[in-house]
């Protein structure tokens, strides 16, 4: 198979995102890193992409990589757009009417205006355009994604999702920079914790179950008095398939590192994923014992199979559920090209309409959370 080619705007030199888009897309030997405009700043980001082996083809803005990859016979298959988030919907939606496939860092939007928009001019191109919830490409989040859609634990009746961390709770650093935007709405826009984490929590429940939330109720609260956006929320809401879920998000739970983590109760069974200890999915049948599914043992899923590398016992991390995303994207790119099927344990990258749900969802705890915990619609408008 030839390799496809791969492009990134962002993600340059010190960036905490560009080494795990490099090292996910590189994985599996089926994307080329051809093309990158990595850093705002025109010099530096022409130097580092020289370093990393881009030549002429190291460009020092995002406009100049459009016009020079457009130009050529070899363009870029697929575009990573990894810079900050109020610039994404531009960027995206330039690529996308030039006829690249695009994959967004979240959020994909500021506005879900800007989300149906970008929803719209995918379907008008008839590229892809998906959004990097990387989280589900992990083996075992497939796995427990696949069980509840073969009817292992019965008809879903709960889940509960968190993704909580302590790293911005010392007031004293509440002024540091690289803290500080997070919770600037002219920087960040409606929601700081939810938009960052929460989102991440709300769209793997949407994953695992295949339900979507149609409403919530939200309760915001800035513990460092001097934020203006949320620093905490708790988050109840409905499903689509009558599911009810739970959420917690917070940045000041000091002592939780790295807090996503799933749970789903069903009818006969129960299910437990944490992304600290992605090697072990948890399952409790009714009536029966805890068993402890271990990520790369024999007779799981297809779309476990597909998405594990390492043998049994040896950890696999957060680049490798990248390269997951990346696999799918390779594999739906080449079915296009091929003009045949995608490989079905394949066809589950997130899309456009999940960044736009993630959005519109954003926009309701925010509001929900000013109005004591009002009932709201969580969907955006083109699918109500």
């Amino acid at each position: 198979m030839t390799k496809l080619k791969w492009g990134m705007i962002g993600g340059g030199e010190g960036s905490q995102i560009g080494p795990a888009h490099r090292l996910g897309s590189g994985l599996d030997g089926l994307f080329e890193f051809t093309a990158g405009a990595l850093d705002h700043r025109a010099a530096e980001g022409i130097d580092y992409g020289q370093r990393l082996g881009l030549g002429d083809r190291a460009y020092g803005s995002w406009q100049d990589m459009l016009a020079g990859e457009s130009a050529r016979e070899d363009r870029i298959d697929l575009v990573t757009v990894a810079t900050p988030n109020s610039t994404h919907f531009e960027i995206t939606k330039a690529f996308l009417e030039a006829g690249f496939h695009v994959l967004c860092e979240k959020p994909m939007t500021m506005t879900v205006e800007e989300g149906e928009e970008i929803v719209r001019t995918a379907e008008k191109s008839g590229k892809i355009c998906a959004v990097n919830y990387g989280y589900s490409g992990y083996s075992l989040v497939r796995h427990m994604k696949a069980m509840i859609a073969r009817g292992d634990i019965g008809e879903v009746r709960l889940v509960n999702a968190e993704f909580a961390h302590g790293h911005h709770a010392d007031a004293a650093d509440a002024d540091n920079p690289r803290v500080r935007w997070r919770y600037d709405p002219a920087q960040a826009g409606v929601s700081a914790q939810f938009a960052d984490c929460g989102i991440h929590a709300m769209h793997m429940a949407s994953f695992v179950t295949g339900q979507e939330v149609t409403k919530l109720s939200a309760d915001t609260v800035s513990c460092l008095d001097m934020r203006v956006l949320e620093d905490d929320a708790m988050v109840n809401f409905r499903m689509d398939g009558g599911t009810v879920g739970r959420l917690w998000t917070s940045s000041i739970a000091i002592g939780r590192q790295h807090g996503l983590g799933i749970q789903v109760f069903g009818e006969t069974g129960g299910l437990r994923w944490s992304q600290e200890q992605p090697n072990q999915l948890y399952y409790m049948p009714l009536g029966g014992r805890l068993q402890v599914i271990e990520r790369g043992e024999a007779n799981l899923s297809p779309e476990a199979d597909r998405t594990t590398r390492v043998t049994i016992g040896h950890a696999e991390g957060m680049p490798l559920a990248f390269a997951n995303i990346y696999k799918d994207l390779a594999e739906a790119i080449s079915a296009r090209k091929e003009g045949r099927d995608i490989d079905p344990a394949a066809n589950l990258y997130p899309r456009a309409e999940d960044g736009l749900r993630s959005m519109a969802a954003v926009v309701a705890v925010a509001e929900s959370g000013k109005q004591d915990g009002a009932w709201l619609d969580a969907r955006p408008p083109m699918f109500q």
